[in-house]
């Protein structure tokens, strides 16, 4: 995430680990200042809005895993976090364009969807005996 906080937000970044709340808050961010700097028209808006949409979700359903009831609703939220990040990076892949400006912002947005999804995954997998 440090690529995309320097690139889109232009925050300092340090060596510290994310708090994944927090990881997963400035990811949402980071899609947003993304679909502002994507060229609009009627063929991608609708892509934008599911990205919008899912790169969210990633982040409040981590957040409602935290405050589970048990076991068995921190994993299904945890699932949908995951869910969620693998679905940013499909619409993410989608929006690909030749502008190489765009490409300098998606790609890293991408890969981090792609990270956060292999971090849920590893919840999930600590989290087995559910």
């Amino acid at each position: 995430m440090t690529e995309i906080s320097k690139q889109t937000t232009g925050q300092k970044v340090s060596n510290k680990p994310y708090d994944l709340a927090e990881r997963t808050l400035n990811f949402a961010k980071a899609v947003r200042e993304f679909a502002k700097q994507y060229p609009k028209n009627h063929l991608n808006l609708h892509d934008l809005e599911q990205l919008i949409d899912s790169s969210g979700s990633v982040g409040a359903n981590y957040i409602e895993a935290n405050e589970a009831l048990g076991k068995k609703d921190f994993r299904m939220r945890i699932k949908i976090s995951r869910k969620e990040a693998k679905e940013s990076e499909y619409w993410l892949k989608l929006l690909k364009i030749d502008d190489l400006r765009i490409e300098t912002i998606r790609v890293p947005l991408e890969q981090e969807a792609r990270e956060l999804t292999l971090i849920f995954s590893a919840i999930l997998q600590k989290n087995q005996s559910a």
